[in-house]
């Protein structure tokens, strides 16, 4: 199986060498939506072309949420997706669960995109089902789809009239690993998850991207960007987009940004994530190409666009790019040190330092291959 891109160990060896991406050291005291909830992974409410929705002069933002348990490394267990908004003065609101309780298929909610329809009210979610409701805890991993309606009203807003969810694709287990481990292990679960909606400007066709794993490679380290197209109002699997094979396990919360005639495919990976030999942060990474099928290069000749600073490599983790090139990330570790790294294996240590909260926004710059912090 080929993929149309490889993220090769050669292309990362220059990051030694890169300068300009850390991002600056996030300044303590940040306000979370909800003070009994920690706030992880997030998407916005946009267009079908791709660009930011605004209602009452505010974004509209999709998070993961759950209660502040005593390891926030179990929130994942428990994970519902929240409905937030932030306006002008910086303030971030909550507006509930997105979904009733028991609507969603698994045994809790994971990431994904969501469009606002061409009518200004039909919301499709894709959104990934972990588990299965009602079964004992699994990292299972399936993609859906619901259809609501989204309204605003003064500060109020409505999510309503959910469709029930629609199975997307499922991994085949010839080329997309079948996601369904019972036991984590240490290097990371499989992946069939983080469904992100994209469509494509020159023909109007319609794609899901995927976080997923090469069901074709035996390399322990085998990350791939999976790709579903819509075809015949039927999704089918494509060959992957991006192949990470001994390179990177988990190519997480894929989406496509398209600037000036070219695309960019960005993605978050975690420094541990990278396979025995290779040193690089845990950041956003990119591709770029003129179109949709290829051939894709990596932003900054790397694919690193942004990472943590050295002095803080755990800080944010979960870059989103919007269309009008900003970005928005969680706190996850804030204040750690390299050296005190190894703190968080224990659950104390983890709560206390753990973020939980949306980070600040950064802004990038755009300049042909070059993807970069704006200044």
């Amino acid at each position: 199986m080929t993929a149309r891109a490889e993220w090769t160990r050669t292309a990362l060896a220059g990051i030694a060498r890169q300068t300009g991406a850390a991002i600056p050291p996030l300044r303590p005291g940040a306000w979370s939506p909800v003070a009994d909830l920690d706030y992880w992974d997030m998407w916005p409410i946009a267009d079908a072309d791709g660009r930011t929705v605004l209602r009452g002069g505010r974004s509209w933002w999709f998070f993961l949420a759950a209660p502040r348990l005593d390891d926030p490394e179990a929130r994942h267990d428990v994970a519902r997706i929240r409905l937030t908004s932030i306006g002008g003065d910086g303030v971030w609101r909550d507006h509930g669960d997105a979904f009733p309780d028991g609507f969603t298929p698994g045994s809790r909610e994971w990431s994904g995109s969501a469009v606002l329809e061409e009518d200004g009210v039909t919301l499709s979610h894709y959104f990934t089902a972990a588990g299965r409701r009602g079964e004992a805890t699994s990292f299972e991993q399936r993609l859906f789809v619901s259809r609501g309606r989204f309204h605003v009203d003064g500060d109020a807003a409505h999510l309503s009239d959910w469709s029930p969810p629609e199975e997307i694709v499922a991994a085949d287990g010839a080329v997309y690993t079948i996601a369904n481990e019972t036991v984590a292990p240490p290097h990371g679960i499989q992946g069939f998850r983080d469904p992100g909606f994209f469509r494509d400007p020159a023909d109007g066709a319609a794609y899901v991207l995927f976080t997923a794993n090469a069901a074709w490679s035996d390399a322990r380290v085998n990350g791939v960007i999976g790709v579903a197209r819509r075809s015949d109002d039927a999704w089918r699997l494509d060959p992957p987009l991006l192949s990470a094979i001994d390179v990177n396990s988990e190519l997480e919360r894929p989406h496509i940004v398209v600037r000036d005639g070219r695309y960019y495919l960005f993605w978050s990976t975690q420094a541990r994530r990278f396979a025995t030999g290779i040193t690089a942060p845990t950041g956003l990474y990119a591709m770029v190409a003129e179109r949709m099928a290829g051939p894709w290069r990596p932003a900054n000749g790397t694919g690193l666009v942004a990472a943590n600073p050295p002095q803080a490599p755990a800080q944010a983790y979960c870059w989103w790019v919007t269309a009008d090139g900003y970005v928005l990330s969680f706190r996850d570790y804030p204040g750690i040190a390299p050296d005190r790294l190894d703190s968080l294996a224990e659950v104390a240590q983890r709560r206390r330092a753990f973020g939980g909260a949306p980070a600040p926004f950064f802004l990038l710059a755009f300049d042909g291959d070059r993807v970069t912090l704006s200044t």
